[in-house]
């Protein structure tokens, strides 16, 4: 079972990735608009995979994505943003790409991050 949390503040951004991870692995999603939901999204179904925005109308998601990996530990993480320049570096476990999304792009990453 995969179950992702999708950060994105844009409703039909959130929708159009958690159809494009659905059809690559995901058996369930959460999605959350802001930093504080993300955090208490994760605490009740901690994620096997994460997806987020950098800039949510509330807070941000790098942030969100820090606090739940001192939470939950070290979760894959595909950063999707339209200023990737905001973004902070990627260590091994995460990647980044602009919007519009790549599907191709980010469905591989996907693949790649998906816990053995």
């Amino acid at each position: 079972m995969c179950h992702v949390l999708i950060i994105e503040d844009d409703p039909l951004v959130a929708l159009h990735l958690q159809i494009l991870l659905e059809e690559h692995g995901a058996t369930s999603v959460a999605i959350a608009e802001t930093e504080a939901e993300a955090i208490k999204a994760a605490s009740a179904n901690p994620p096997a995979v994460i997806t987020s925005d950098v800039s949510l109308r509330q807070g941000s998601g790098p942030v969100a994505v820090q606090a739940i990996h001192e939470r939950h530990g070290a979760i894959p993480v595909i950063f999707i943003t339209a200023m990737p320049e905001a973004c902070p570096s990627c260590g091994p476990h995460e990647r980044l790409f602009g919007k519009p999304i790549d599907e191709t792009a980010v469905a591989q990453a996907f693949r790649e991050l998906l816990p053995a």
